[in-house]
């Protein structure tokens, strides 16, 4: 299916530099352009591609300033990140959908079925499990006695969601995920440790997105939640009773140990690690790797471990890279001090 620069620019509220008849079929990296294809350029470590880009169309920032003339056909957006997601999002709706549940899958019968469902072979559907409208269930996915979810939900090859856990509308579930096994919950005795039976479920609010192989415990008791719009990446543990509040977004190997709560529209980077029972404010940006001990207030952007404004800490690691040299000064000036007293002691 080929759209024009006009149409585009019409959907997603552009103006048009160039040829506004020009038609594009498909997407391409601005580097990798080919003719038929629409590219976008807002990194402006990328902007050198412009100007040799065979891409038919690009879309650019309103405040894109061109050093040279470019043949490509440009639609000038307030930002061309948000379009490029918009248009994609476009395209990803209108491809096909399966319907109908492969004869290879086994749905019980005693779970409901909502209507245009798809669910794919060696797939399982437990009892009383009730699935929403529209939703898409992948080979080898498994969803277990009494689970609900809403509309609109697409779970990939392989994730297992645990009895009793709940689904709002909208809600995306990437390939090797386990939505409700047991969290960690163990009592030490003289023998050893006695298990902590979890009797609590997951909840996952709407339009949640869940990266590959990660896993969200379910609680000892009560519920462990996910609020709406939380992104999660690949490889991420959110152990039993957390609460991650909306529109939060984490990077791939945070890990969140239980009872902890975060705020709404935190941002944390690659291999966060957050201890249990703390509280994390509101928009709260933690970049990778940073080691978080304590609760946070909130409103604020840290890095490091405990984890320190931005500035001190890169004035730190400075510091750091220098203490080899600096210890082996302060030995030779302990050596040196002593020196000078056994002199004066004499």
């Amino acid at each position: 299916m080929e759209f024009t620069a006009k149409q585009i620019a019409d959907f997603i509220g552009g103006k048009v530099e160039g040829n506004e008849n020009a038609a594009v079929n498909t997407f391409a990296k601005i580097e990798e352009g080919k003719a038929g294809a629409i590219s976008f350029l807002s990194n402006p470590k990328y902007i050198h591609h412009i100007y040799d880009t065979e891409s038919t169309i690009v879309l650019v920032n309103d405040d894109l300033q061109l050093e040279h003339p470019v043949s490509t056909t440009l639609i000038r957006v307030k930002n061309a990140y948000e379009s490029i997601a918009k248009l994609l999002q476009l395209y990803a709706a209108s491809q096909p959908k399966k319907t109908g549940t492969d004869p290879l899958a086994f749905v019980s019968p005693k779970a409901t079925i909502g209507k245009d469902c798809y669910i794919g072979a060696f797939a399982y559907v437990g009892d009383g499990a009730v699935i929403g409208d529209n939703c898409q269930i992948h080979p080898h996915a498994v969803v277990c006695d009494n689970v609900k979810t809403g509309d609109n939900c697409l779970i990939y090859p392989n994730v297992t969601i645990y009895h009793d856990c709940r689904l709002g509308n909208n809600v995306t579930i990437h390939a090797g995920s386990v939505i409700g096994a047991d969290g960690f919950g163990f009592a030490p005795n003289q023998e050893g440790y006695d298990k902590i039976p979890q009797i609590g479920i997951v909840v996952i609010e709407d339009d949640v997105e869940i990266g590959a192989n990660t896993c969200i415990d379910r609680s000892t008791m009560g519920q462990t939640t996910i609020h709406k719009g939380v992104k999660l990446d690949n490889l991420i543990q959110i152990a039993h009773n957390c609460e991650i509040g909306e529109q939060t977004v984490m990077s791939a190997q945070v890990g969140i140990a239980g009872s902890t709560k975060v705020g709404k529209w935190c941002m944390f980077g690659g291999q966060v690690g957050i201890a249990g029972h703390i509280t994390i404010g509101d928009k709260t940006f933690l970049g990778a790797q940073s080691g978080v001990p304590g609760s946070i207030k909130g409103d604020t952007t840290l890095i490091g471990t405990p984890p320190m404004e931005p500035k001190p800490y890169f004035k730190s690691q400075a510091v750091f890279r220098k203490l080899p040299e600096m210890y082996k000064q302060m030995n030779e000036m302990q050596k040196q001090l002593d020196e000078l007293k056994a002199k004066l002691d004499k």
